[in-house]
């Protein structure tokens, strides 16, 4: 995983560093999506929480992760698919959220449906979070 985590960071141009590394496979290593609680827990006392800020909005700013809303207000950030790229997401699936166990996986093959707006509105993102029981507590 760390050879994933160095071709990723050459590929969207960035240095590579032992946090962007470590960060970065945590991602890789992950069934869901991570909240920077969950990585600063990971990481544990080699970094600080405004290293691993920094680094996760590095992260999204060159389209590597990206940022998922919850009820909660806490950001939770998932790996993005390789057509996306700096300034530029296209992230348009369904995130599900599951009650039981809390994690949040990326729908990828389920996509956002296309919202007609009224005249004079323009979205930029939409974003859709299903809850419900994931296929792992399900059982």
């Amino acid at each position: 995983m760390q050879e994933a985590a160095i071709i990723t960071l050459k590929k969207h141009e960035l240095s590579v560093t032992d946090t962007r590394k470590k960060i970065l496979q945590f991602f890789l290593e992950s069934a869901g999506a991570l909240t920077h609680a969950d990585i600063e827990q990971q990481m544990g006392e080699a970094f600080d929480r405004v290293t691993i800020y920094r680094t996760l909005q590095t992260f999204v700013e060159k389209g590597i992760i990206h940022t998922i809303p919850s009820a909660d207000n806490a950001i939770r950030y998932a790996l993005c698919k390789d057509n996306c790229a700096a300034g530029h997401h296209h992230d348009d699936h369904v995130h599900f959220l599951c009650n039981d166990c809390g994690t949040t996986y990326c729908l990828d093959h389920v996509s956002v449906p296309k919202i007609k707006l009224p005249k004079g509105f323009t979205a930029n993102q939409t974003d859709l979070v299903v809850s419900g029981v994931c296929h792992k507590c399900e059982a």
